[in-house]
């Protein structure tokens, strides 16, 4: 009977282990909130029996995780899966590592669960390589209410009634605008300001399909002329300043608004703040119809053991699912991907938000992020950036600048 049983389990053990395959997955998400998060997916892999190994790079944004990244695949050694998002996919796409998902796709609708502008930048030459994870939205604008009732101000609407409120809330003592001055913090801002003043035509033919022509127009030294008047707004502390920083401005009532991605509510929440009662969340100022966008998604490259490509097919399913896009985009801050999902399930802001990527995804409003990586390749986007930089912090005109900024993208391609 024992010699029975053992065979019987040693079967049991054999058959398990001939269906669990493992994925090594690389990604950046290394802080509280984001390692609860990505714990969750790693959990329910588990729960279908296969092995997640943790890869985690911390640091850089992304950049020390890519030079890892880049230095395990020239060995012909990549990761399972890797976060990787926007055009670099395409360039991964180039290097013919990636595997095709088509048939996980196909088999849970992903075309019928994402807008059509995210599953294209999923797919390589039509096909899917990667798997989106959520959705940041990046024109925010984080305001502290109570700065503004002391002010005698209203939260503005347009850029010209920002102007207004900000005249009043210096007046009144406070620092009108929260500022990081980061490169990509001011990039964050001049975007947002291109879709703003210019609308989503204009964002898509400078910041998407970077028209020189457009990029050195009258309708960009109008944006760039804004961007500054912005900053003058901001205090002498901003250079350098980290954009949590700025956001704790906000919190403490030393600042009445900052704009910035959906990211900035983690800092209210943790401390302790109520939306639309100690901070509102709203559509910064020109883009209430618009939806700036910034996905994590993850690649997945080919793999040769068969179990391992079971696993690495069961994560790509189990990252769409409504389980894990309800767990994950709670602990992140961001929203789902998957469209359709209770938005009574999420808070305030993120209800606001999952309506406006709903509504934008229909009236093409919905736009990929240059600043956060998402709408042109990086030589391109570093060209911008400069300009940006180099503006905001000089006596350079906006004349000049616009015509800079048409020169270096150009130089870029």
């Amino acid at each position: 009977m024992k010699r029975l049983l053992i065979a019987v389990l040693l079967l049991g053990l054999l058959a398990f282990s001939a269906t669990a395959g493992e994925v090594e997955v690389l990604h950046w998400w290394t802080s509280g909130g984001e390692a609860a998060a990505v714990g969750v997916l790693k959990q329910l892999l588990e729960k279908e029996g296969h092995t997640w190994v943790d890869f985690a790079v911390a640091g850089g944004g992304g950049d020390n995780a890519m030079t890892v990244l880049k230095s395990r695949a020239v060995a012909g050694n990549p990761p399972t899966a890797a976060q990787v998002k926007g055009p670099q996919i395409q360039l991964w796409g180039d290097e013919g590592v990636l595997t095709n998902l088509d048939d996980v796709a196909k088999a849970e609708k992903w075309d019928s669960l994402l807008p059509k502008v995210v599953a294209d930048v999923m797919k390589y030459q039509s096909h899917y390589v990667a798997v989106p994870v959520n959705v940041h939205r990046i024109n925010w604008m984080w305001v502290n209410p109570a700065v503004f009732k002391k002010a005698g101000a209203n939260i503005p609407t347009t850029w010209a009634e920002f102007e207004t409120a900000a005249k009043k809330i210096q007046a009144a003592g406070f620092i009108p605008v929260g500022w990081g001055g980061q490169p990509w913090q001011e990039a964050t801002v001049f975007e947002t300001i291109v879709a703003g003043e210019g609308g989503t035509a204009f964002y898509k033919q400078t910041m998407i399909d970077a028209d020189p022509e457009a990029l050195n127009s009258t309708t960009m030294v109008k944006v760039l002329e804004t961007l500054r008047m912005v900053k003058n707004f901001a205090d002498p502390g901003a250079p350098g300043r980290d954009w949590n920083l700025a956001t704790a401005m906000v919190i403490k009532g030393e600042a009445a608004m900052q704009f910035m991605g959906d990211w900035a509510k983690g800092e209210f929440i943790a401390a302790g703040k109520k939306p639309n009662v100690d901070y509102v969340a709203a559509a910064a100022p020109g883009t209430a119809k618009q939806f700036l966008f910034n996905i994590d998604s993850f690649i997945m490259f080919k793999v040769k053991n068969a179990e391992n490509v079971k696993a690495q097919k069961a994560m790509a399913r189990l990252i769409l699912q409504p389980e894990f896009q309800k767990v994950f985009n709670v602990n992140k801050g961001s929203i789902p991907v998957r469209m359709g999902m209770d938005p009574k399930l999420f808070d305030i802001p993120a209800q606001l938000s999952m309506k406006d990527f709903a509504a934008s995804s229909k009236s093409g409003d919905l736009v990929p992020s240059m600043a956060h990586e998402m709408a042109v390749m990086p030589a391109i986007r570093g060209a911008i950036m400069d300009v940006v930089t180099n503006f905001i912090n000089s006596d350079m005109s906006a004349r000049d600048a616009a015509e800079q900024m048409a020169n270096a993208v150009q130089a870029a391609m």
